[in-house]
């Protein structure tokens, strides 16, 4: 304590006598009882805080803030490295933490495991589960003599469920590896269904599993097996879910599960399908592992020579690094990574900036803004949720927000994430959000030049390269690709979507899109502009290009580029929107309609008529109490709301349930059905059709073969749609800046390989 004490006034001496920016100087090798000055560092992130807390206890901050270098290496956090109120800079005076120049700082949430600890399988009764490959190959490790005792727990997970933090996990070479599983690519088909199992999404809470015949007969393996987990989509393409297996009889050649799924469980379509996972038997591949809970052992197959690897394991299930109400206050080029939960977590607070970080291996998301919530009602549910909002988790976020749209989640205003690299995580890249929906304030937040690739390993739907929520926030530059599923989920209000390149998302989902919004007409004023989607979809699903669902309004799609969109219903689906403006954009070779408009009340939905429009109506909640369209500040910026729940036929037909105002006008669209325009309700479903051009001819592309869709100057485009303005295609993706350097051409290099749609 004497040394602590000794250290800070040392330390406040030098910033009083200096009275300009200073350094405090972080190694793995320092002593958390000296000055932190460069030839005397200290050795935590903590201890650097405590450091400037004690200096700013009794100081104003210096000109030009303060900056904490960290020195090479890991830094494993056992608890969240947190930053608050009290670790706050100023405007013109900052708190910085970053990296010394040239070197390699790593955060965790986890624990290197020596690779010379690893031993040869030599217990008969583990060989004889084992295929005669597999024997020869995996390795062991007691994980308890390492002090590993904590292996976390596998729950259920999926659509309208809680995001929960991630088991243990392996990560070899910075890579995760897979716990094991059957098939080892691709997935199980549902037989024939004995049992849907009860159906929470039609408030049944009778909490039966489903039962259903299994279709390869490597089931047979598993029976008597505790802890045999399904992970897939069991009844509708969009809805994926994590099941415990109850169950399973050989004889019958059935399964039964432990619990229900939202839906229920189906078969007959191809996306009605499986994997199994957690089973030792199924440890046959490079790169497969198991635990043994009870008796403390990791079984691992090294995908290549382990000796002098990189072996983690996640123990963290708190984020790895906290802002928590601090303010001006910038992590700069860190790796944060191997945790069960997420990654950097934001709450409250304003103008702080995240840049040059790469986060990666995480069990939830990787970087987090405002709280999540914890759901109270104790079974799977949709429309029953209950819930309260928590910090650093995500928890039942989605039901929390489906229920109240209006949720300020806390996240504080002017924050910037900028040219970070996010991949390789459980449940989303980047959240999003801030701002007041009710009072449509900005957040001001936004994510600039990022990467953000491989971020469903756990949870799929609804968690999106990025999602964003709140009013006045902007996602630009933007590189998300390879994931089955979106890559931009939509909640909230005059949110700016501009110069991001969207592609090979949507490959393997149904009712799925690379951008959506839905199912509250009240989120209006979003733009996207300028932005490139491509190599998006699968023919053979039920997919979209910009995905306007239920009740949208006011969206504005304005110079994008539409190329090789794999999307059955068109670059723009909606069903009953308002508002939907889609122009100059340029589309090219499209397999379906520019834009399809449904008046789906009049259709399919015609049932949901009174859930959706009537006395207690989902939109009459959300229009009336959520926010009020009827007073300031909706009537006033929104008065083209104020006759949505106008009734046409008493209590029938609203005028809600018609698609009005939507405009497709002064696009350029290159190929695809002679009629780019699709109407799907009769006279309820209304959209112009103003001015378009299409052609099935080079219409004057800079290099269409090698997809330069710039326009050379005399391109017959200008002639054929007066007023069209030539798009800044050049911008839109990732830009070189002080954090990127050379990072572009290796991922130009990595994209190439993924430009043929399998």
């Amino acid at each position: 304590m004497k040394l602590n004490i000794l250290a800070t006034l040392i330390f406040t001496l030098c910033l009083v006598v200096c009275g300009y920016s200073q350094d405090i100087y972080v190694t793995t090798d320092g002593n958390n009882n000296s000055l932190g000055t460069k030839d005397s560092p200290v050795a935590s992130l903590e201890a650097a805080r405590d450091l400037i807390r004690q200096y700013k206890a009794i100081n104003n901050l210096p000109k030009g803030g303060i900056t904490v270098w960290i020195g090479k290496g890991q830094y494993d956090q056992n608890k969240p490295f947190i930053l608050n109120e009290n670790d706050s800079g100023e405007p013109d005076a900052s708190i910085v933490w970053r990296k010394l120049a040239n070197e390699q700082v790593s955060i965790t949430g986890g624990k290197r495991i020596p690779s010379e600890k690893f031993e040869k399988v030599t217990n008969s009764s583990i060989l004889k589960r084992l295929s005669k490959n597999a024997a020869q190959n995996v390795m062991k490790i007691n994980l308890r003599e390492l002090s590993i005792t904590d292996f976390g727990q596998i729950k259920q997970y999926g659509h309208a469920m809680s995001v929960t933090p991630a088991p243990i996990e392996v990560f070899f070479n910075h890579e995760a590896m897979t716990l094991a599983r059957y098939p080892n690519e691709g997935y199980l088909k549902i037989g024939k269904v004995i049992d849907p199992g009860s159906v929470p999404r039609n408030g049944d809470y009778s909490n039966r599993g489903g039962i259903f015949e299994y279709t390869d007969s490597r089931h047979d393996k598993w029976v008597g097996q505790k802890d045999v987990w399904l992970k897939g989509t069991f009844m509708y393409g969009f809805a994926d879910d994590n099941i415990l297996v109850d169950t399973i009889d050989a004889k019958k050649k059935q399964i039964k599960l432990a619990m229900p799924s939202l839906y229920g469980v189906g078969s007959g379509r191809d996306f009605r399908h499986y994997v199994a996972y957690n089973i030792l038997e199924e440890l046959d591949s490079p790169g497969e592992w198991y635990v043994d809970k009870e008796a403390g052992i990791l079984y691992f197959w090294p995908p290549n020579n382990i000796n002098d690897a990189s072996i983690m394991i996640s123990n963290l299930e708190d984020p790895i690094i906290c802002l928590e109400g601090a303010s001006y206050v910038t992590i700069q080029d860190f790796t944060i990574e191997v945790g069960r939960g997420i990654g950097i977590y934001m709450e409250r607070g304003s103008n702080n900036l995240i840049a040059g970080c790469t986060v990666r291996n995480v069990g939830t998301s990787g970087i987090f803004m405002g709280q999540g919530a914890r759901q109270t009602f104790p079974f799977v549910t949709h429309d029953d949720y209950e819930g309260v909002p928590i910090s650093r988790r995500v928890g039942n976020l989605q039901g929390h927000i489906y229920k109240y749209t209006n949720w300020d989640r806390k996240a504080g205003s002017n924050h910037r994430i900028l040219s970070c690299d996010v991949y390789n995580t459980g449940c989303g890249g980047i959240y999003l959000s801030g701002g007041s929906k009710s009072k449509l304030i900005p957040g001001n937040n936004y994510v600039e030049n990022c990467k953000v690739h491989d971020y469903n390993r756990r949870n799929k739907f609804l968690w999106s390269g990025i999602n964003i929520d709140g009013c006045g926030n902007r996602i630009s530059h933007c590189e998300i690709f390879n994931s089955e599923w979106q890559g931009i989920y939509v909640h909230g209000n005059e949110h700016l979507f501009e110069y991001n390149n969207i592609h090979h998302v949507t490959t393997n989902s149904d009712d799925t899109s690379p951008w959506y919004i839905g199912r509250d007409p009240s989120d209006r004023g979003n733009v996207l502009r300028y932005n490139y989607f491509h190599h998006c979809g699968n023919p053979n699903r039920m997919n979209m290009g910009i995905y306007c669902d239920d009740s949208s309004t006011d969206v504005l799609i304005f110079g994008n580029v539409f190329y090789k969109m794999y999307t059955k219903h068109g670059m723009l689906f909606s069903n009953s929107g308002w508002d939907l403006k889609m122009k100059n954009n340029i589309i090219i070779e499209p397999i379906s309609y520019t834009a399809e408009i449904s008046a789906h009340y009049y259709t399919w939905a015609k049932n949901g008529v009174r859930a959706a429009f009537g006395e207690k109506g989902l939109f009459r909640r959300r229009l009336l109490e959520s926010v009020n369209i009827y007073q300031s500040p909706y009537s006033e910026k929104y008065p083209e709301l104020m006759n949505y729940l106008n009734p046409i036929v008493d209590g029938k037909e609203w005028e809600g349930m018609r698609a009005r105002r939507n405009v497709l006008s002064k696009n350029l669209i290159v190929g695809g059905p002679e009629n780019p325009l699709h109407l799907i309700g009769g006279e309820h479903a209304q959209c112009e059709y103003i001015n378009n051009y299409r052609t099935d001819e080079d219409p004057g592309f800079m290099d269409y073969k090698n997809e330069n869709f710039n326009l050379k100057p005399n391109s017959k485009v200008f002639k054929e749609i007066p007023g069209f303005k030539a798009l800044p295609y050049n911008k839109m993706g990732l830009y070189l800046d002080q954090y990127r350097k050379k990072q572009i051409k290796k991922l130009e290099k990595k994209v190439k390989k993924l430009s043929t749609y399998p």
